[in-house]
Order: structure tokens, then sequence, then C-alpha cells
């Protein structure tokens, strides 16, 4: 089977500007490794003149409406991306065209069968993340437009949670035969074995919970929950330790002596993946009470060295996380008592902490890993293909 893989940037290696935070990089590879044949359409130019239309647009709501304007959904810059990739497609042979998110095939004129994967709908992302929120009209019409043209035309429309597959069917009437739910996978190329996530399990410290915050947006990710939570666990007589990766600006300043903040670390290095996965293993817990997140992949990554995941209940997090089964969700209104109830019961009896963990593990290895997504993908395409 020959795929046309369809990406706005390049997806064929991990870099600065890798497709889609590099999730887009791991989706191909997943594929190479079921000796799928792979070829990158990606990246896709935009245009001086594109870049000029939608800069205008942009100033113009933004100057006069107050309103934000995408460009993202622009359909002269999708078409101009469609474009692009219809006359790539017809330099070879091909059996299926996949492409990460929807926005490269909007506009696609083909015959041969389209699969995407995304993380989330228009509809979920509009008013739901701070940059999505308060849009002009046009960009909310243009959005829509963008969504229901992939639906129809797509063979399979592939969603990383529930929460995103619904929207889809509900919002955008999508065919639920055609809706298929394929959580990502980590990454960090972790193979740690049962026998080896145990006994980092066993290493972790003893005198003090160690939490980590693993993100770049403190306010969006939830870093003052988690921070507050930290205090109210050392006041309460459990001594816990917060440590703090990806943010540049965190909103308490000083910082108490129990935050750590590392700071940002890339995972475009050995050095950088192999520092980021001995701090996930030597953590508790992986706290993130995001207020808007889609399938934060750092989850994944958690469980892939047996570490439980502390979030809250939105998006498509309930996908990733199952309550004491790799971890806990939380109500965006729940108090940090609640997370520090959760967090001593747990921690305390060391024993019920070593089986959640271990049980994580065994999430990952089930689901959330790119080996198993890979096998699943493959499948959709092939079936997909054979269906022409």
């Amino acid at each position: 089977m020959r795929v046309a893989y369809i990406t706005i940037n390049d997806a064929h290696a991990l870099g600065p500007k890798s497709e889609w935070s590099g999730t887009a990089y791991y989706i191909g590879r997943a594929l190479e490794q079921r000796g799928v044949e792979v070829d990158y359409l990606g990246p896709l130019q935009f245009s001086p003149l594109s870049r000029a239309i939608t800069k205008i647009k942009r100033l113009f709501y933004q100057n006069f409406r107050n309103k934000k304007y995408l460009k993202d959904p622009d359909p002269f810059t999708l078409k101009l991306l469609s474009d692009q990739a219809a006359q790539k497609l017809k330099k070879q042979k091909y059996d299926v065209v996949l492409s990460a998110t929807v926005n490269p095939i909007a506009y696609l004129k083909c015959d041969l069968p389209i699969v995407f994967w995304a993380d989330a709908t228009f509809a979920n992302t509009a008013n739901f993340y701070p940059e999505y929120s308060n849009l002009c009209k046009e960009t909310i019409e243009n959005g829509h437009i963008m969504e229901q043209l992939s639906i129809q035309k797509c063979r399979s429309a592939v969603y990383s949670s529930e929460w995103a597959a619904q929207a889809a069917k509900n919002t955008y009437g999508a065919d639920p035969a055609k809706v298929n739910v394929l959580e990502f996978g980590a990454d960090l190329d972790n193979s740690y074995s049962l026998t080896e996530v145990k006994s980092l399990v066993d290493a972790r410290p003893k005198e003090k919970c160690r939490l980590l915050f693993l993100g770049k947006d403190w306010i969006r990710k939830g870093g003052n929950k988690a921070l507050e939570v930290t205090k109210l666990l050392n006041e309460s007589g459990l001594k816990a330790e917060l440590l703090v990766v990806g943010c540049s600006q965190i909103s308490s300043v000083p910082l108490p002596s129990y935050v750590k903040n590392i700071g940002f670390i890339s995972k475009l290095s050995d050095d950088g993946r192999k520092q980021l996965s001995e701090l996930i293993a030597s953590s508790h817990f992986l706290i993130l009470p995001t207020i808007a997140d889609c399938s934060p992949i750092v989850f994944c990554e958690a469980c892939s060295l047996g570490v439980p995941c502390i979030s809250t209940d939105v998006g498509g997090i309930p996908s990733i996380i199952k309550d004491n089964i790799n971890g806990m969700k939380f109500s965006l209104e729940a108090p940090a008592e609640q997370y520090c109830e959760f967090i001593s019961a747990t921690y305390s009896n060391y024993v019920t902490y070593k089986k959640l963990a271990i049980s994580a593990f065994h999430e990952y290895e089930e689901r959330l890993n790119w080996l198993v997504a890979g096998q699943a993908l493959e499948k959709i395409l092939a079936d997909a293909s054979d269906s022409t």
C-alpha cells in the first residue's frame, strides 16, 4: 500500500517547524514501521498573496471590529494548499491519501480515497482555546465550511478522542460508520519492559511526593492550580515538590522553595529527550489541571514510564486518562483540596500507588503507543483503499 501523506509543514523529520508539534512525524513513522510505503507531500507553501490577504483581514477585524480573523480556515489559503497537494498527487500512483488535520484536504480535488486524523473539529476549538475565542463571523463560517467539506469528502475520519468524534457526528452530521477514535502515542521513544518500569517506580523518592508540571502555557495548563495543590500538600504535612518544565513565565514570583522551575527542554535532541524521560520517570505524578486541551500527548509519555496522570475532565482528556486506572480527572470547578485528597490517599499507601503506576504503564502498552496506533491506522487506510 502506497500512502500519499499530506501535511502543511514538514513531517519527514523532527525540527523547529515540525508539523503538529512533531505528532505528524510520529504518525508517518508509525506507518513506515508497519512496512507501509509513505510519500511525504509536505511542506506546502503559503504564497505572498495569501499571506497579504489574511494579514489585511486580520488587521481589519482587529482594529475595526475588535475580533480575531484566523488564517487557518481562510478559503483562499486552503484552496492554494489543496491545489499544491493535487499537483503533487499527479506525480505518482497512490492507493490512499492521508492528511494530518483537515486543513490541507478541505478543498482537495482528487479521485483517491481520503483519510484524515485530527485531534478536534472546528466546533471543538471555537471558544475553547483562548486563541480561538472572540472570532469574527467570517472566520467562524470559514471554519465550519472547512470542517464540513473535509468530513463529506473523506472515506474515513479519525479523531484522537471521543470528544472530537462526537462533535463530528453531532455538529457536522458525519456518518458514524466513517468515524474512528484512535488515541495518539507517546512522542518519547521509551521502550521499557514491565520489570524496568517497576524498578523506576521503586526508585522514586520516598521522603517527598514529586509532582511534575509539563507544559508551555502556565495559565491554560492550570499552573496556578498545580501550585496551590503543592502548597496545600505541604501545609497538610505531606512533603511535596513541584517540578515545572516548559514554562518561560510563572505567575508566582518569587517561587516557594518547594517549586523548581527547570525551564524549557527540547525534544529535538537526544539529550533533551533523555532529560525529559528522566524527569518524568523520577516523578510520582504528572499534574496538569488544564483549562482547555484536546489530546495532550504528555499523558501518553507519562504512562510510558509508569507515572499516573492528574488532570481535568475537559476536551479529549477523558479518552486518555481513565480514573483510578492511569490517573484521575477532576472537574474544572474542583478545589485544590480534592486533588490533595487523591494524591495523599494514593501516595501515603505506597502499595496503592505502585498498583496505579503499573496500571498506567499497562495503558501505555495496550493503547497509548505508536505501535498500536500504527497498526490500527494501517487497517483504516487499507479498508479505505479496498473500498474504491
